[in-house]
């Protein structure tokens, strides 16, 4: 799935043929906060349809935007003043954090296409994302504390989205943390390429190369088995949350089950055979 500018409830859902789009409308500065309806009635309910439709058989979904000067400029603060209340700031967070998890507990890759400013859950939706490309001008950040709102959960993505080293301008070695926390405590933005530099985005490109690479990489995804890329997704995302030892035995244990499957077998034999595999995109297994 492609990703940009998002979360208007007039979003619309379209097979794009080996990939699916959500297609919202164009985001400006005034229009991109995320607010409780649109978090409910656009990209979520998007996003159960592709999770919930079983004739699917594309590994890539496509979430993408009329273009606009903000991806999302994060949660609308209209809404998280004291007359809401509690309950409403509860559900406001809890939704969000379901949207963002779903992005992740998806079968097919979520690519975000980013062309603008991307701040708060805006940026915490990018780091939820399996694979970001950027334009040059984007920027990321996580402003909250200028507001007196702390980016807890903006937090609990981006800390997870670094690579465990970075390496400076200056070649020097810093914990993914410090990275993290100057984003969370200081609230400053930051360039797409100290964003790349970093480990938030995949690619930075030209505001004229953002649609054909974004889709090149979905395509790409797309020539792969359905089954194939959907366990290796969730493997991924479920051995990072675990010790190294434990994340060892479910990836080795993930590694027979794949072989097990029809296109795990296809794709062998078509390497020893030197031909190109024609998958199935069955989750049936293999007779063994």
């Amino acid at each position: 799935m492609i990703l940009s500018g998002f979360y208007s409830a007039s979003s619309l859902l379209k097979s794009s043929g080996a990939f699916w789009r959500i297609w919202t409308r164009k985001m400006s500065a005034d229009s991109s906060s995320l607010t409780l309806r649109q978090q409910q009635d656009g990209i979520r309910i998007n996003l159960e349809k592709i999770r919930s439709n079983t004739a699917v058989r594309s590994n890539s979904a496509s979430l993408s935007a009329a273009r606009g000067p903000v991806f999302s400029s994060g949660h609308d603060l209209k809404e998280l003043t004291s007359a809401r209340g509690r309950e409403y700031h509860s559900k406001v967070f809890q939704t969000c954090s379901e949207v963002m998890t779903l992005i992740q507990d998806l079968p097919v890759p979520v690519i975000a296409m980013v062309n603008g400013v991307a701040t708060a859950a805006g940026c915490q939706l990018v780091a939820s994302c399996d694979i970001a490309v950027a334009t040059e001008k984007s920027t990321f950040a996580t402003p909250g504390i200028n507001v007196g709102l702390f980016c807890s959960t903006p937090g609990v993505a981006i800390g997870r989205a670094l690579p465990r080293k970075i390496m400076s301008r200056s070649k020097q070695s810093l914990p993914r943390l410090q990275v993290a926390m100057e984003m969370l405590l200081t609230g400053r933005p930051i360039s797409a390429q100290d964003a790349l530099l970093h480990g938030l985005v995949s690619k930075v490109v030209s505001e004229q190369q953002l649609e054909e690479e974004t889709l090149a990489i979905a395509r790409r995804v797309c020539e792969s088995s359905r089954p194939v890329v959907a366990l290796g997704k969730a493997v991924f995302h479920r051995q990072m949350a675990e010790g190294r030892d434990a994340a060892y035995a479910r990836a080795s244990a993930a590694m027979v089950e794949n072989l097990a499957l029809r296109d795990g077998q296809e794709g062998v034999r078509a390497f020893l055979e030197k031909r190109k595999p024609v998958w199935s995109n069955s989750d049936e297994e293999a007779h063994m």
